[in-house]
């Protein structure tokens, strides 16, 4: 599954909106190639901003971390290089896109990765009974598993990673679908819940 390659981001940040001026504080990115992560890019990062006392609390992340670490200038430039044209996907998608966005629009820079997959709206069309899709309960709900603390960016790109995973064997197994595919995902992502089982069923004859 998922033979096309595809990025799994995670940001931690200093709150919810960049357009209300928070900025991010650490980034994970991990490359997904035939149903495994094969590559990653993680580091914190110094955007000379003040880190709330809450979002320590939180993450763990203290100034002292994130004044040590590399400067955005150089951490999103890496980022965007890594990511390069390949499919990009995130819980909550449309969070780190923005986020992404607007720090590489600071930059001057314009991330090249034409697709997004939001592994929460997968999550919630192709297992539409779950009580909760939140990473934490939704991992929980699928049998995987924290290897280390929740609310840091490596640890919830994994996790995530493997959500997305397992959403592209389940569509594979069910639906005799060989090539799940990023283009394939994208197109549930769009659909009412209600709709996923009768589009996958006519995928899998083609």
């Amino acid at each position: 599954m998922l033979d096309q390659p595809i990025v799994m981001l995670d940001f931690e940040t200093t709150g919810l909106s960049p357009d209300m001026g928070d900025r991010i504080t650490e980034v994970a990115a991990l490359r997904i190639v035939g149903g495994k992560v094969v590559e990653r890019y993680v580091s914190l990062i110094n955007c000379n901003v003040r880190i709330p006392s809450f979002i320590t609390g939180l993450t763990g992340i203290t100034q002292a971390m994130v004044d040590g670490a590399p400067p955005v200038s150089q951490v999103v430039p890496e980022l965007l290089d890594f990511i390069g044209g390949d499919a990009l996907s995130a819980h909550n998608a449309s969070f780190d896109d923005k986020f992404l966005r607007a720090e590489a629009a600071r930059l001057g820079l314009t991330p090249g990765y034409q697709s997004l997959v939001c592994s929460l709206k997968l999550s919630r069309r192709v297992f539409p009974n779950l009580s909760s899709y939140k990473l934490g309960n939704l991992s929980g709900e699928l049998g995987i598993r924290f290897k280390s603390a929740a609310h840091r960016a490596e640890s919830d790109a994994e996790v995530a990673a493997e959500v997305l995973i397992h959403i592209g064997k389940h569509i594979g197994s069910t639906y005799g679908i060989a090539g799940v595919d990023p283009s394939l995902l994208v197109a549930i992502n769009k659909l009412a819940a209600a709709k996923v089982h009768q589009f996958l069923e006519k995928q899998k004859v083609r």
